[in-house]
């Protein structure tokens, strides 16, 4: 457990990260009022969640590894952040759907229907349920985690490292 200590820190920061930035979308009314503008938007979420990834690792690397970090184990590091993220993403999604922004939904149903995204509204149901949102959190948190955690490790690795384990 000691091992992975920092990552377990910093994939729950991440989880309240991601439970904010969801409170800062519905104040803005991406999530009702400006739901037009909210898939654009909402990927400016990329630039905290990197952040957060590389903070994480320069964390790894100077306290874990004394300063020399490879690859790999930034890799690893990063990976245990985003196993602990995917593994928490369906309560975290439930917390965003049923406490922060229960209007989402049902605005996002009504949006979608109404632009002829979905063509009926079982379609869009379907599409715009707690229960898809949840698997697709699991989904889109091992995906975007692994790709953020292969980049990120990539510049936070130490570039004359000579443990490569």
């Amino acid at each position: 457990m000691a091992k992975i200590k920092i990552e377990i820190k910093w994939g729950f920061i991440f989880i309240i990260v991601s439970l904010l930035w969801m409170v800062l979308e519905k104040l803005c009314g991406l999530h009702s009022k400006h739901i037009d503008k909210h898939q654009y938007l909402t990927m400016l979420f990329m630039i905290p969640a990197i952040w957060v990834y590389v903070l994480a690792l320069k964390d790894k690397k100077k306290h874990y590894y004394n300063g020399v970090m490879s690859y790999k184990q930034g890799f690893i590091s990063g990976l245990s952040i985003t196993l602990i993220v995917a593994l928490f993403s369906p309560l975290t999604q439930w917390i965003i759907s049923c406490v922060i922004t229960p209007e989402y939904f049902p605005n996002v149903i009504e949006y979608s229907l109404k632009t002829g995204y979905h063509k009926t509204r079982e379609a869009a149901e379907a599409y715009f349920s707690l229960d898809n949102y949840m698997k697709q959190s699991v989904i889109g948190a091992l995906m975007m985690g692994i790709v953020t955690t292969a980049i990120v490790a990539l510049f936070v690795r130490s570039k004359n490292s000579k443990s490569e384990s």
